[in-house]
């Protein structure tokens, strides 16, 4: 009888199952988040195999990681060409929408995603839902400048909470705070997106809408893909 794997190893084999669609070299999209980082440490270990590969990490946790582990970076200020970019998602939906942003480097992953040939998406089963919001608020980056004003025009379109860590109000990467929006199921989440890009003084938002190409799917049984 199979035995089911938990959560952690289904992680794992979701990242190797990306790791086996790299070509063999180029420049990688480095995706943030528990998933993705046990790519990044498995990408580590192809560099130091002697693979050419280099990499735009999504956050400076991830960059942290990947110089760690000797894998070569481009700089922040060129434009890439990122061969393949392999993030993780906070939630799925049937039409391989996400929600992104948990980690608040949402702002930095639709950068790299939109600079990638192939964004490859890796989750566990846990992640899926049959419309986004069933499971996750959305994440907004905004500015620090207005930033009461901004929430009051979020609050609008649904519950909003400035995001906290350890007690203390969450700044991203760029100095930004984040406001997680609960809207409750989205059956048509581009209408939201418009609305929150639509307010002064947003930066990003956490819907990544059409932007998966391949989602790769860790569960209890083992691996499966999703394509659009």
């Amino acid at each position: 009888m199979k035995m089911k794997m938990d959560q952690n190893e289904a992680k794992l084999q979701a990242a190797r199952a990306a790791i086996a669609l790299l070509p063999e070299s180029g420049t990688l999209g480095l995706g943030s988040g528990s998933t993705s980082k046990l790519f990044v440490d498995e990408v580590g270990a192809r560099v130091k195999a002697g693979s050419k590969y280099r990499g735009v990490p999504t956050s400076q946790s991830t960059r942290a990681q990947a110089l760690a582990l000797g894998i070569p970076l481009v700089d922040d200020d060129v434009a890439w060409d990122i061969v393949l970019a392999v993030d993780g998602a906070d939630e799925v939906d049937e039409h391989l929408n996400l929600i992104k942003g948990g980690g608040g480097a949402l702002t930095r992953e639709k950068i790299v995603n939109h600079a990638a040939r192939k964004n490859v998406i890796i989750v566990d089963e846990t992640k899926l839902s049959r419309r986004l919001g069933e499971k996750w608020a959305i994440p907004v980056e905004v500015l620090a400048f207005g930033v009461e004003q901004t929430r009051r025009c979020l609050a609008e379109l649904g519950r909003t909470t400035r995001r906290e860590k350890d007690g203390k109000v969450f700044v991203t990467d760029a100095g930004n705070a984040i406001f997680d929006i609960a809207v409750g199921p989205m059956d048509d989440p581009s209408i939201i997106d418009r609305a929150m890009r639509s307010i002064p003084g947003v930066v990003e938002t956490g819907l990544f809408l059409g932007r998966a190409d391949l989602v790769i799917v860790a569960g209890s049984s083992g691996i499966r893909t999703l394509s659009r």
